[in-house]
């Protein structure tokens, strides 16, 4: 007997700016019929002008599957945030800035705990919490998106499904390929206590364009969902209906 499972399609890194809208559209249009939930990991626009986020709003508004994202570093390049969220919630879009939502896709509940992340570094690099103000702010902002996590992952438990969305990489398991130098640019371990501790079934991110697919935290997959990673539009991950088996599978990619 065939297995229940979820369907979701990621990616990272869309990069929507009005120079591609007919790709964008084109690419997001294949999406109907082959996936359940849609999950963008962050950098949804080129430069984070409205205008970019216009196009993401026309290519998401038509979709019949809950579309699920959060931001990037370029979607704050403009400081603009309160405006692209505007335009992208008026579309249907569910935009996570340290924050949680449930999500009904193929007959169960999908838990999606979604935040930007932040920087930080690795064992081998990591930013400390001392020395200068400056310095010391920027450990302070991941560590407010470390207690986002945490208290997203709690309040999500009892979905039969938990997904964890970021932006930046809780892991260099998926930054293999990048410059050591910059890793510290790239994400945060940090950012892996409360997976580790609450275990999602599944965790995406993008930022590292030069990184590597797979990676994990433990024993939860971690994907790094960056187009430019994946050479691919999309990435359609099936996950198990627990009930079946509480394995989870990866099924394979698509493109437009």
């Amino acid at each position: 007997m065939k297995r229940a499972t979820v369907r979701i399609a990621a990616a990272g890194d869309v990069h929507c700016s009005p120079e591609r809208r007919e790709e964008i559209l084109e690419s997001f249009a294949g999406l109907e019929g082959a996936a359940d939930l849609v999950l963008l990991a962050g950098d949804l626009t080129t430069f984070g002008e409205p205008e970019d986020a216009e196009v993401l709003a026309d290519a998401c508004r038509a979709l019949s599957q809950p579309v699920i994202a959060v931001l990037g570093n370029h979607d704050w390049h403009a400081n603009r945030t309160d405006e692209l969220a505007a335009v992208l919630e008026q579309a249907g879009i569910v935009l996570l800035d340290r924050a949680w939502t449930i999500a009904e896709a193929a007959g169960t509940r999908v838990g999606v705990v979604g935040t930007k992340g932040f920087m930080g570094g690795f064992p081998d690099s990591a930013l400390p919490d001392f020395g200068e103000p400056l310095l010391r702010r920027v450990y302070a902002e991941t560590s407010r998106e470390v207690e986002a996590i945490a208290d997203g992952l709690r309040a999500i438990a009892g979905c039969p499904l938990r997904v964890v969305l970021l932006h930046y990489s809780p892991t260099p398991t998926t930054l293999e390929g990048e410059p050591r130098g910059i890793y510290a640019f790239l994400g945060s371990d940090r950012l892996a206590a409360p997976i580790s501790e609450h275990v999602p079934d599944l965790v995406l991110h993008g930022h590292g364009h030069a990184g590597t697919f797979e990676g994990f935290i433990g024993r939860v997959p971690v994907y790094n969902v960056s187009i430019p990673v994946m050479q691919r539009d999309f990435w359609v991950f099936e996950l198990e209906i627990p009930g079946t088996d509480d394995a989870w599978a990866s099924s394979g990619s698509f493109s437009s």
